[in-house]
């Protein structure tokens, strides 16, 4: 009989560490929140500016 690591070497059975960090002091780091909605409110309204620009393009080369 062949064993199971021979048939598949990459099942083997490992042991995983969990990290769970807690926030310091539990308070939101205010920077990061900020930063991080600051360029998705960016990201929209870039990309919704540039659908409208696109959808003028398609409607003046007359390809409706």
């Amino acid at each position: 009989m062949i064993p199971s690591m021979l048939l598949c070497p990459f099942l083997k059975a490992e042991t995983h560490k969990v990290y769970i960090w807690e926030s310091p002091h539990g308070r939101p780091d205010w920077l990061k929140v900020g930063s991080t909605s600051g360029t998705s409110v960016f990201l929209w309204i870039y990309l919704i500016k540039q659908h409208n620009e696109d959808v003028l393009e398609y409607k003046r080369s007359g390809l409706e």
